[in-house]
């Protein structure tokens, strides 16, 4: 199939609001796809690649730009052949390697095309075809029952095998798709909560975790045979070998467990995030890593033990069998209550020891595997800091036209002017994105073909989760999954935050050891 027939589809699902009008465009797509398509097809129309890790940036991309092909001759099978080309190419020039095969396929794509690809494969992709609705155009499009459909992507974590299956076998092929050891369940996913108010308002009595702001795993033992997965389901194994001798001796036989990993400091408090994440995707030097940046897992959930699946079964009974299995020191902190000071209290403990805050659960609700609901609270502490605009990147497919990835500034007192702290395209509405285009090219100092610079004038309020260290930058920091809040028009430049301001607040991050 050409790529023009997905991106044309992808438009019109882009077009409509319409919910069935969506799944009836995308069904009828997925009919004519044979079986070495399907896969592909069902990645990019839900804003994914096939291959996990590519390696291509804003930078390689942009140098990648081709004029654009007039005639549509580019098949899916070629866009998925130089994606894999992509993703193999390591050592020395790889990303001139990779620049130069990403500008051979862009040269044979026409516009729409190219402003297809570069959504896709920077992760920004926005049509309206999220998982949900592809699940449900699956069903349709194959004569299976949606549910499940749904249920079989949760238990193999992957959509795509489940499109394979079904474009192979119809819905008899959904037989096929259990919880099964050593292959990955989607992870559930939290809505957050205001406060613990609001989440014991909505559970009643709940049960209590610390929230760790570690690396999520998924763990499954046979016997000796250990593999540990990443929230992302990719196999991390050979990374963490701590985890791996902590889950061989956890007593009984076959299961799979969850919880989040950390490296403490000597006073066994948590080292910030992506201290933790330095540890993973290593394969050299594991043994002098371990001894600098030992990890330890906590765990938090059981999914499978003597032989069955535990998902449907009650978050309470589920906790109770793996606290019958774990050690204390590697279970997660947890408590049971539905007394608001209680549960206020918990949550100043989990913050006096570093950690993120805590998560709510309803103790009689089953484990919704890939799925994002109100059975699981999150409640975090929240910062904002008011940053000035330093300058605007030009956005891309649907953003195309507007000024839209922002770079973020603290006033600097020290050496004058402003810190960079890092960019952000989040939390921005087409009403934002309109006035922000408008307001930041009237400062223009300059631009080039990406980027214009701007006067530093307008302030925003960044909503961020945490603050990291970060060579990139001049003052060493970054802030983590930043949003746009609003703008602030009752502020000045010299009335916002401080670069000391996000210092003090990263001390809250990086505890003494």
């Amino acid at each position: 199939m050409l790529l023009a027939t997905v991106v044309e589809t992808s438009r019109r699902v882009t077009e409509t609001s319409r919910r069935l009008e969506k799944i009836d465009l995308l069904a009828n797509l997925l009919r004519q796809l044979d079986a070495g398509e399907v896969e592909a097809v069902v990645a990019y129309l839900s804003g994914n690649l096939l291959s996990r890790r590519t390696g291509i940036g804003f930078a390689t991309l942009r140098e990648a730009a081709a004029p654009a092909a007039e005639v549509a001759t580019l098949e899916i099978g070629e866009v998925e052949r130089a994606i894999e080309q992509v993703s193999a190419i390591e050592g020395a020039g790889a990303q001139r390697r990779k620049r130069d095969t990403l500008n051979a396929l862009m040269a044979r794509a026409t516009r729409p095309e190219q402003d297809f690809l570069f959504g896709l494969l920077l992760g920004e992709l926005r049509q309206g075809a999220l998982e949900g609705i592809m699940a449900e155009a699956l069903a349709k499009a194959f004569g299976a029952d949606a549910a499940r459909v749904r249920r079989a992507a949760m238990l193999t974590g992957d959509l795509t095998r489940v499109a394979r299956l079904l474009r192979e076998s119809g819905p008899a092929g959904l037989d096929r798709c259990g919880v099964q050891l050593f292959r990955p369940v989607q992870p559930m996913l939290a809505e957050t909560a205001d406060g613990v108010e609001s989440a014991l308002a909505d559970l009643g009595e709940a049960a209590l975790e610390f929230k760790l702001d570690g690396a999520r795993v998924q763990v499954h033992r046979s016997g000796g045979d250990v593999m540990v997965f990443s929230r992302a389901l990719n196999d991390v194994t050979a990374a963490v070998p701590e985890v791996v001798e902590a889950a061989r001796a956890l007593p009984g036989g076959d299961l799979i467990v969850e919880g989040e990993v950390l490296s403490l400091t000597a006073a066994g408090r948590p080292q910030p995030f992506q201290i933790t994440m330095r540890r993973f995707g290593r394969k050299l030097d594991l043994e002098r890593m371990r001894q600098e940046l030992p990890l330890t897992p906590f765990w938090f959930d059981l999914l499978y033990a003597g032989g069955q699946s535990l998902l449907d079964e009650p978050q309470q009974r589920r906790f109770r069998e793996l606290s019958d299995l774990s050690a204390a020191a590697n279970l997660i902190p947890h408590l049971a209550t539905g007394d608001q000071s209680v549960a206020a209290e918990f949550l100043q403990e989990a913050l006096a020891r570093g950690h993120e805050g805590i998560m709510a659960k309803a103790p009689a609700a089953g484990y919704a595997a890939g799925a994002r609901g109100q059975s699981w609270l999150k409640i975090k502490r929240a910062h904002t800091l008011d940053l000035v605009i330093l300058a605007a990147e030009w956005g891309h497919g649907r953003r195309k036209g507007f000024l839209s990835n922002l770079h973020l500034g603290a006033r600097d007192t020290e050496k004058g002017g402003f810190a960079m702290l890092g960019k952000t395209f989040k939390g921005l509405t087409d009403d934002m994105l309109a006035w922000q285009t408008e307001q930041l090219l009237k400062l223009a100092l300059g631009r080039d073909d990406y980027t214009v610079h701007v006067e530093p004038k307008l302030v925003a309020e960044i909503a961020f989760n945490d603050i990291q260290m970060s060579p990139r930058y001049p003052a060493g920091l970054a802030l983590r999954f930043a949003r746009v809040k609003r703008y602030r028009g009752d502020k000045t430049p010299e009335t916002a935050d401080t670069l000391d301001t996000v210092r003090a607040l990263a001390a809250h991050y990086w505890p003494p050891k």
